[in-house]
């Protein structure tokens, strides 16, 4: 089930908002995760066990980590069984067929592929509950002993599919006792409309213009050119469609989530760019990943690594193929060379560092967009008359 589907939009979110509406506060919560389990049951059926798994497995990790908190040794037991387990989940249903190809190409194995099913929302709901976990050790949040109220905030439908990730402090007062006002249905109604408006109108309409592209039988570079720039403004209008709605559909039940874009391509720079893009998933890898590491106090090699690594992990995240792999360390490579190399020229000139964003931003997008290291080739070769017919033809320019 998605947002801008007929029965969502007048079945279930009409049924949901009326008995979060009319019953009392205790059960507010229990409203949510049925019809959040219902929600996610409509996609992927059986598969919702992992989720309940994930949250089961976080739940009482943390009560053990609170419970033994003075005891170093049995919280780093419980904090290590809750990574180990939502890794393990993550790596087998999203990476074993990856790990597969990548041992076969290695040792020339014959290796069969899984070919294992991918759970919607896996790398969403896995990140939260793992934060969660992380936050209870660092002593960051409280362990939630009510499981209802725990599961709730694992579940909870709005942002399961496509984000934002919410992390528990952020929701921690809602999920005890929250009131909808007036100005949050409004501000929920408006929110979810642009959201939608952004999905069915925009996104959904340049992705029938990048099917001309793929399509064509003989590609130009102005057609190429094309192509790239409707690619990341496609994709860019579709996920933030998305958690515009997720955002909107929050206020109308109570809940107040974090903001996952800040106008991104009005950036000057790969550094700017990520920290106006996918907000929520930078600032989990900054704490998570990028500070446990030694983020920026420390020297300039380390430093360096440090970038690659979350980069490259980012990449990985998105996907369990070698370009996006490529696309997160494209990204790395370009911040190291704006903070070490050109970054304080950039600044100087508002045109040049312009053209330069476009420029990273189209090859980016055609890397992220692309289907293995061939169509890498092509589609960017292609930006420079590689393997195109000429500059222009009557399809491209109409």
């Amino acid at each position: 089930m998605v947002f801008s589907s007929l029965s969502f939009l007048y079945l279930f979110l009409p049924l949901v908002l009326i008995l979060h509406t009319v019953l009392p506060g205790k059960a507010k919560n229990a409203v949510l995760l049925l019809f959040s389990l219902a929600f996610y049951y409509v996609g992927e059926q059986e598969l919702v066990w992992i989720m309940i798994a994930s949250s089961l497995c976080d739940y009482f990790c943390s009560l053990g980590i609170e419970r033994f908190r003075e005891k170093k040794h049995l919280t780093r037991f419980f904090l290590g069984c809750s990574l180990a387990f939502n890794l393990s989940l993550l790596g087998y249903f999203k990476y074993a067929d990856l790990f597969i190809r990548s041992f076969n190409a290695v040792t020339g194995a014959g290796a069969s592929l899984l070919h294992v099913a991918l759970p919607i929302g896996i790398s969403f709901y896995t990140f939260q509950t793992m934060s969660y976990t992380i936050d209870v050790y660092r002593g960051n949040v409280k362990a939630e002993r009510n499981f209802l109220d725990f599961a709730a905030y694992v579940t909870i439908f709005p942002q399961l599919i496509a984000g934002p990730i919410v992390r528990y402090e952020t929701v921690a007062e809602e999920l005890r006792g929250r009131r909808v006002t007036l100005d949050d249905w409004t501000e929920g109604i408006r929110r979810f409309c642009f959201g939608l408006g952004k999905k069915v109108l925009i996104a959904n309409t340049l992705a029938e213009l990048a099917k001309v592209y793929t399509g064509a039988t003989e590609k130009t570079v102005l057609l190429a050119w094309f192509c790239g720039l409707v690619s990341p403004l496609q994709i860019y209008f579709d996920f933030s469609g998305y958690s515009d709605m997720a955002i909107g559909l929050g206020r109308m039940l109570g809940f107040h989530f974090p903001e996952n874009f800040h106008y991104p391509f009005v950036s000057h720079s790969a550094t700017e760019f990520w920290r106006r893009w996918h907000m929520t998933l930078g600032t989990w890898f900054r704490d998570y990943l990028y500070f446990p590491m030694g983020g920026s106090r420390v020297g300039p090699a380390r430093h360096i690594l440090n970038l690659l690594v979350v980069w490259m992990v980012t990449g990985l995240w998105h996907g369990a193929e070698y370009h996006f792999i490529l696309w997160g360390l494209w990204y790395g490579v370009l911040i190291v060379c704006e903070k070490y190399l050109y970054g304080k020229w950039l600044e100087r000139s508002h045109v040049l560092s312009r053209v330069y964003f476009v420029f990273i931003t189209v090859i980016g997008f055609e890397i992220f967009d692309s289907s293995d290291f061939a169509d890498i080739l092509e589609r960017v070769g292609a930006l420079f008359g590689v393997g195109t017919v000429g500059f222009s033809n009557t399809l491209a320019t109409y």
